[in-house]
């Protein structure tokens, strides 16, 4: 006798929004925050009348939608708004089963200025800023975009406004990215500015960018090429080493040996955008092995799903990644891996 197999119970639930929370705000503006919802959960129906919403699926997806409904609710709470780009973290973070709660991660402020508020946007900016506090020394180390350097400089100036230092220096190699920028007119201040112009750029974010001249004239913030740090011991300072990865063994060392009493340090950069001369090792890729086993420096990694920028980048940071590891050929296209681990192209047909 043949079983008849039964499909799934499909089961419902309605969540009653609170009525200090504005419908448009939860749903967004043409609805775009539920389309968000609904993209992320495709077998659960959701309807929405009044302040009342209704999922209809399997009971599991239904709880998962109704736990990103709940920290949606969360954030609203504080003030904040929601963009698409926060409700498919907040997805991201609960489909990962991750101990920090996303309302928690999304609406922790390090800085506000002029009105805006500086916070992390992911779960590892999060453990990223939350290792700042804690440690030392902390290596941030990710790809472009993820937000490295920027929240290094507001953890900066918040500990400067905090008067837990008394001065900011923001440093990195003058590395020529690939180009040859030939000799550079003016005075030597201006020949180095652009390669310091990102860590400019951050500053003038974050603080009123009319007393910028005045600090700096002080020396109370430093903006200065990773050469100017020999000889120096750097007491009660935030201290941020920025594009490491175009440092060489040597100079890591000398720069992490300036540290001072009262001291924090953090050093950013990503491996694979390295501008050193062939044959130059990188600091920042060696500097792990030597200093893992420390108990107050801690190495931060964050990777594509960090990335803050358009969203196109975070796809380039992955395609780049494949390449790198042969999964991809510049002639052919993207490589399978045989059995034998030999590359062999994809056969042809239909791309989905």
């Amino acid at each position: 006798m043949t079983e008849v197999e039964r499909a799934p119970q499909r089961a419902q639930h309605t969540i009653v929004v609170p009525s200090s929370i504005p419908m448009v705000s939860l749903l967004g503006s043409g609805d775009e925050l539920v389309r968000v919802v609904e993209a992320s959960y495709p077998d659960v129906d959701v309807h929405v009348r009044g302040n009342e919403i209704t999922l209809t699926g399997g009971s599991d997806d239904i709880s998962e939608v109704e736990r990103t409904i709940d920290e949606m609710v969360a954030v609203l709470r504080t003030g904040q708004g929601l963009s698409p780009e926060a409700v498919e973290r907040t997805v991201a973070m609960l489909q990962a089963r991750t101990a920090e709660r996303p309302a928690e991660v999304l609406t922790a402020n390090i800085l506000s200025n002029r009105g805006r508020t500086i916070r992390a946007k992911t779960l590892n900016q999060k453990r990223y800023v939350d290792a700042i506090d804690k440690h030392t020394i902390v290596f941030g180390i990710g790809p472009a975009g993820t937000g490295k350097t920027y929240l290094a400089v507001a953890k900066a100036v918040q500990a400067l406004q905090a008067k837990q230092v008394t001065r900011i220096l923001l440093t990195r190699p003058a590395v020529e990215a690939g180009e040859r920028l030939g000799f550079l007119p003016g005075t030597l201040s201006e020949k180095i500015d652009p390669y310091l112009r990102p860590l400019y750029d951050a500053l003038h974010d974050m603080m009123d960018p009319a007393s910028i001249p005045r600090l700096m004239t002080e020396g109370t913030i430093e903006v200065a090429p990773l050469a100017y740090m020999r000889g120096r011991t750097l007491n009660d300072a935030f201290v941020i080493l920025d594009e490491a990865q175009n440092t060489s063994p040597e100079q890591m060392k000398m720069f992490l040996t300036r540290l001072g009493f009262g001291s924090k340090v953090v050093v950013t950069g990503d491996v694979t955008q390295i501008d050193l001369p062939s044959g130059t090792a990188s600091g920042l890729r060696v500097v792990e092995g030597i200093l893992s086993d420390l108990d107050d420096v801690h190495f931060c990694r964050l990777n594509s799903h960090d990335v803050v920028r358009h969203r196109l980048v975070s796809q380039i940071v992955d395609a780049y990644a494949k390449f790198d590891t042969g999964q991809y050929d510049t002639r052919t296209g993207p490589q399978h891996q045989t059995p034998r681990g030999r590359e062999r192209p994809r056969s042809s047909g239909r791309r989905k």
